[in-house]
């Protein structure tokens, strides 16, 4: 216990730092799903769950997990979580779970769902354990549903099934309702459905994020997590991460990644041009094709050609507006969703701020800034000249993209 204590105490003396960490309005207290943060920052979440025994003692007695974790590249996460407790074993006094986590598709990249995949060892279970979660947005909720594939404590060799499901409801870009279940396939008649509800908040102006729950499980791994019992327990859940990037990040600006093809129109993502036109900032609105018309300046009106004799071929007919074309990206745990992307003159680039501190798309070269984008708020530049543009966030420097614009 010495160690953790003294990272504790190291990661609470850092808090004014700074960090991109997962948010807890976009979990429930027992299912993490498929967050992985972005690389170079590491993540300490601290978990505590309090029961109360019965008259006269009333006894509190509390279990602590820690979890100490970091962002890597390719979306991916590794690190351990440790309890001072475990429901696993008999007179088993701690647990510890080493896990990587995966996650190769997600909504922030323009995908259908979010999916994700979890392999670790507990060595309270002397096993290991997975876990595959596939995570969907329907407005301002997000449903996430889990499998689970276990060892047995118990029994060596075996493995036990488990399934779980939650689902967050956000008030606003600070609140956020959750809950969840868990239990295993071929649960006896001494397990219980393990589950949970809280109320998670977002500290504004910073990257933490906090959490009430009531629960009837103990613990935060995966085999902790797919058991509930008869006690209900009362705990707070804080997310403290730490941005490396700060410190030992590229001091130069990032280079495009020439492996992601020019945007076009019609792109996954793009939104019908009569229900959602792209709006300019510093340049002309791009009309929409149904509303377009040509304008003519200082040109002298020309009789139209005689063409009642002739049939009109299809290279005579007049050329059709070309859809506007967008591309949705965003910033997400003091990151650029897609900090080096291609696109065409004419492409429009909105920018949506999905972390509780305000951020700004600002150009190097001082072409173009979008001022303060407030959490929940939206920026769209269209860019209409070729040309490579560096990119970084004023209040938070060490946040740094590319966008390189191409003749189409």
């Amino acid at each position: 216990m010495r160690p953790l204590g003294k990272l504790a105490v190291a990661a609470l003396l850092l808090l004014p730092i700074g960090a991109g960490g997962q948010s807890l309005l976009d979990r429930p207290p027992n299912v993490s799903g498929n967050w992985v943060g972005p690389p170079g920052t590491l993540h300490f979440n601290f978990v505590h769950r309090f029961t109360a025994s019965d008259a006269p003692e009333r006894k509190v007695s509390n279990v602590p997990t820690f979890l100490l974790a970091a962002g890597l590249p390719g979306r991916l996460l590794a690190g351990f979580t440790y309890s001072t407790n475990s429901t696993l074993a008999p007179r088993f006094p701690n647990e510890w779970e080493l896990f990587a986590r995966w996650a190769p598709v997600s909504e922030d990249y323009e995908a259908p769902v979010d999916l994700g995949a979890q392999v670790g060892y507990n060595n309270a279970a002397s096993g290991v354990d997975g876990e595959v979660s596939v995570a969907k947005k329907f407005g301002s909720g997000r449903l996430i549903l889990a499998g689970r594939a276990l060892s047995n404590p118990l029994e060596g060799g075996k493995v036990r099934f488990a399934s779980a499901g939650g689902a967050t409801l956000r008030f606003g870009p600070y609140i956020a309702l959750a809950g969840d279940i868990a239990s295993h396939t071929n649960r006896d008649s001494t397990e219980r459905v393990g589950w949970s509800a809280g109320l998670h908040l977002a500290i504004p102006l910073t990257p933490h994020t906090f959490s009430l729950h009531a629960t009837n499980v103990a613990l935060t791994t995966l085999q902790g997590a797919s058991r509930g019992s008869s006690t209900v327990r009362y705990g707070f859940e804080f997310t403290i991460p730490l941005t490396l990037r700060r410190y030992f990040g590229s001091g130069g600006d990032a280079a495009p990644d020439t492996a992601l093809p020019p945007v076009a129109a019609g792109a996954p993502g793009a939104p019908s041009p009569d229900t959602a036109p792209p709006v300019a900032l510093e340049v002309a609105p791009v009309p929409s094709p149904d509303t377009a018309r040509p304008v003519i300046t200082e040109v002298p009106p020309v009789s139209p050609p005689d063409t009642s004799s002739r049939p009109v071929t299809a290279d005579a007919r007049p050329a059709t507006a070309q859809a506007p074309r967008i591309v949705r990206t965003g910033m997400r745990n003091l990151s650029y969703l897609r900090p080096n992307f291609q696109i065409t003159v004419g492409t429009t680039v909105e920018w949506k701020n999905n972390d509780a501190l305000p951020h700004t798309v600002t150009a190097v070269n001082k072409s173009f800034d979008s001022g303060l984008i407030q959490p929940g708020k939206t920026y769209r530049r269209t860019f209409t000249n070729a040309g490579t543009f560096s990119i970084f966030c004023v209040p938070h420097p060490f946040m740094k993209g590319v966008v390189v614009v191409r003749e189409p």
